[in-house]
């Protein structure tokens, strides 16, 4: 088996093994808003590297063992790390960095936007709290000058968006046949 089609064979075994678990507080699962974020993006279109990143930008949560909802036992499980981590064995940091800012991205829009923080939902307000807050000025300035940060607020608002129940997408093996070679040469 060659390096493409083990990487696609072990995204669909994650999503096959865990992607069912509750997505936060919502009426959906992980793989309903993987598959939702990715199809956003694909609308938008955002570059193969970005959309792999949106399909896969909560992976973290599903490669760590502190159960499906660590925020309501008062525990940020840092997926955005464990996700970076994860995606940069096997990605381009086009892939992996948005990956790991897309929360302080959260962080970044509360804290720059006015109505921001009033479009998350109960249990992205339960995680800010564990993730900082909203950002202050100084970590502002820093994070606007990371390399990806606009990649990351672009992922964070399709992050919001991807949340509905009823939505019908492609599947996961389609937007890896359509974007993974792609995304792995970004």
């Amino acid at each position: 088996m060659n390096k493409l089609d083990a990487l696609s064979q072990e995204i669909c075994s994650i999503y096959l093994r865990d992607g069912h678990h509750a997505y936060g507080l919502y009426h959906l699962n992980q793989l309903q808003h993987a598959l939702q974020s990715a199809q956003r993006a694909e609308a938008q279109g955002l570059s193969p590297a970005l959309i792999m990143a949106a399909l896969l930008h909560d992976v973290g949560h599903m490669v760590h063992d502190l159960g499906n909802a660590p925020a309501e036992d008062g525990i940020d499980d840092r997926h955005e790390e464990l996700g970076a981590v994860w995606a940069a064995e096997r990605f381009p940091a086009a892939v992996s960095e948005p990956i790991r800012l897309h929360v302080a991205a959260k962080r970044y829009l509360c804290a720059v936007e006015d109505g921001y923080m009033a479009t998350l939902g109960k249990d992205s307000v339960i995680s800010l709290k564990l993730q900082g807050g909203p950002m202050p000025a100084d970590e502002q300035t820093a994070f606007l000058a990371t390399p990806y940060a606009a990649d990351a607020v672009a992922l964070r608002r399709i992050d919001e968006q991807a949340k509905d129940p009823k939505a019908v997408t492609p599947t996961v093996q389609a937007f890896l046949d359509r974007y993974l070679k792609d995304a792995l040469t970004a």
